[in-house]
């Protein structure tokens, strides 16, 4: 059996470079290709030396071009955190785009598999709960967060085109909120905004009055639950997430827990269009993919943290983009 040749772009990103890892871990060829203005080759930097391993420093809004043969595409590059989006927002539209339509073409030219990484975000405010695959959403198309809410839902469409127009093998995984090592630091998201205010001795900002919830998923079960969903022959969308639902207050509280902090949560206005809620509903990944979270959120919270604090002191005060915010 030949082995499998696979490209992963926004492979040095958080969730591309543990994508990397486990098609390595399945004996693939990865071509991992990143443009790096969100990613960061550290992430990735252990592969280089492994033969089945090559990397492509490229933007996939521009033409995309690999040598050789393809069984499949697993299509991350995006930015994913609002301080990114809102900094970029021109880039992610395009990368949800001209990128997207780019790689479809390169998976029909090559006869590969794709699959597309979308988003909880494609639901922007809900008004369903929790959130299933038949929801369309409330989203904001002018508002700040529009520019990512609506680059993947173009990316959802362009994607199913492709497959009921040229019949080419698609899968589109939902992505709702995912924690795990390798996330950045002070990148805007919740969970790395209070581990690295706690890590720093600052007080943890929330936002609004705190009630809103957000469902945390381990990055090695969300890894689990895309593999799953390529290797399936679903074309639809599918939620991959963990239901188990938490405020962002009673988050804090864990954050302060974990971490041995004394700081206190102070607040801030909740950003335009932030949604109130968000749990998926799992029911479609259970029944077709056999997939639902195994890692409690103690034990995940754990690891992640341990991670952390790992790290050389100088990236706890990093700002995405590699910018010093004011060590003291």
């Amino acid at each position: 059996m030949s082995q499998k040749r696979v490209l992963i772009t926004g492979a040095a990103g958080f969730l591309g470079s543990h994508l990397c890892d486990r098609f390595i871990k399945e004996n693939c060829h990865v071509m991992a290709m990143d443009n790096l203005i969100t990613g960061d080759l550290r992430n990735i930097e252990h592969l280089f030396k492994l033969k089945n391993f090559e990397f492509y420093h490229h933007d996939v809004s521009k033409f995309v071009h690999v040598p050789g043969d393809l069984d499949y595409i697993l299509h991350f590059a995006s930015p994913a955190s609002p301080i990114d989006y809102l900094k970029i927002p021109i880039q992610t539209l395009k990368v949800g785009s001209l990128g997207t339509h780019n790689l479809l073409g390169l998976a029909k030219a090559k006869n590969a598999r794709i699959l597309v990484a979308s988003t909880s975000e494609v639901y922007g405010d809900p008004l369903v709960h929790p959130q299933n695959e038949e929801y369309w959403g409330n989203v904001n198309p002018v508002g700040p967060r529009g520019v990512y809410d609506e680059a993947k839902r173009f990316q959802e469409a362009m994607t199913m085109a492709y497959h009921t127009y040229h019949g080419l093998e698609t899968r589109i995984v939902r992505i709702f909120n995912t924690y795990g090592p390798r996330m950045r630091l002070n990148d805007g998201r919740v969970l790395p905004a209070f581990i690295g205010q706690a890590l720093r001795g600052e007080d943890l900002t929330a936002f609004g009055d705190g009630s809103q919830t957000r469902s945390f998923c381990y990055v090695d079960d969300l890894i689990e639950g895309i593999y799953r969903l390529l290797m399936s022959d679903c074309a639809t969308p599918v939620n991959i997430g963990n239901p188990n639902e938490i405020t962002i207050n009673e988050f804090a509280e864990e954050i302060i827990k974990l971490t041995g902090t004394s700081q206190k949560v102070v607040y801030k206005p909740l950003p335009q269009d932030d949604p109130k809620q968000r749990k998926p509903d799992t029911t479609k990944a259970k029944s077709l993919l056999n997939w639902e979270p195994k890692v409690s959120r103690e034990e995940g919270l754990r690891i992640t943290y341990e991670y952390f604090k790992s790290l050389p002191k100088e990236r706890w005060y990093e700002e995405p983009h590699g910018r010093d915010f004011g060590k003291k």
